[in-house]
């Protein structure tokens, strides 16, 4: 909105017309970013600048503040990316990632919080395919034994949920066997791998996590066509269907929508989950394809 204050030269919304859109698309379209030195993006113009605007006059139209939308039906059609790699890490660059996992001590400038994160947060990943905000908000108390499973609770309560629902995930046995259990029972209260601000925000710090734990990977696996921290889900995913788990049970693991009305119905159990998840084979920093 700024951007486009600045383009128009005035902020009266009641005076911009669709013509103004196309004109200031065409604008955003031929701008340099001064971080890159490039072109701003067809994506970041139809994603963030057109959607932003179609937004927000949408709310005005709404609620009786405008009487049209000025960004309806404007949009920019990209073409398909080249897909010339697959979207999930390899076998190969699993291991790698999670052999510096393993291995990483952190430094006396690096919080004990951070080093946890990329001590642990990658081989939380490779198991259970969750997003990585969800994962890096987990607090102590997130975390349970029940009977002979541990179970983590993602929860919008620790911070942010893209579904905006809480939901349970079975560990893997592995995990507990590389540490993770003695880990939990030795941190302290709150959460176990960021640190909030002073005023209790989560999301700046949660951000702030993310980068570092995709930079980890990088440093890893530099291929720039793989994302660095969601690649996990991906491989998660390829891994599960070859291990013959049951679709439903891993969509509820990785917090995906249910894909018929019948899988909406019912629950899960943590005994259901724990069967699915057992068929997960262990990861063997070796990692052969097909182990």
């Amino acid at each position: 909105m700024a951007n486009l204050v600045a383009f128009l030269k005035h902020d009266d919304a009641g005076r911009v017309t669709s013509e103004d859109i196309v004109r200031f698309k065409n604008h955003r379209l031929a701008t340099i970013n001064p971080r890159t030195g490039k072109a701003i993006s067809p994506k970041t113009v139809k994603d963030s600048d057109l959607a932003g605007l179609k937004t927000i006059f949408g709310w005005a139209v709404a609620n009786r503040r405008m009487t049209s939308n000025p960004a309806t039906g404007l949009t920019i059609k990209l073409g398909k990316p080249q897909k010339l790699r697959s979207k999930g890490f390899t076998h190969e660059e699993a291991a790698a990632i999670l052999r510096a996992a393993s291995a990483h001590q952190g430094s006396r400038k690096e919080r004990p919080e951070t080093t946890a994160a990329k001590r642990w947060l990658p081989w939380l990943q490779a198991y259970t395919g969750a997003r990585v905000g969800e994962l890096a908000q987990l607090r102590k108390a997130d975390i349970r034994q029940e009977g002979p499973h541990w179970v983590a609770t993602i929860t919008p309560e620790a911070g942010t949920v893209k579904t905006n629902e809480r939901r349970e995930v079975v560990l893997h046995p592995h995990l507990i066997e590389l540490g993770f259990g003695r880990f939990i029972a030795g941190a302290k209260g709150g959460h176990l791998f960021l640190r909030p601000a002073l005023d209790g925000d989560v999301l700046g710090p949660l951000q702030g996590l993310k980068n570092r734990l995709a930079e980890f990977a990088r440093d890893v696996v530099p291929d720039p066509r793989v994302a660095s921290n969601h690649a996990w889900r991906h491989r998660f995913k390829t891994v599960a269907r070859e291990a013959g788990m049951d679709p439903h049970v891993r969509d509820v693991i990785q917090g995906h929508a249910a894909r018929t009305a019948g899988d909406a119905y019912g629950e899960v159990t943590v005994r259901a989950m724990a069967e699915a998840v057992g068929k997960l084979p262990r990861i063997d920093l070796g990692m052969t394809p097909g182990a």
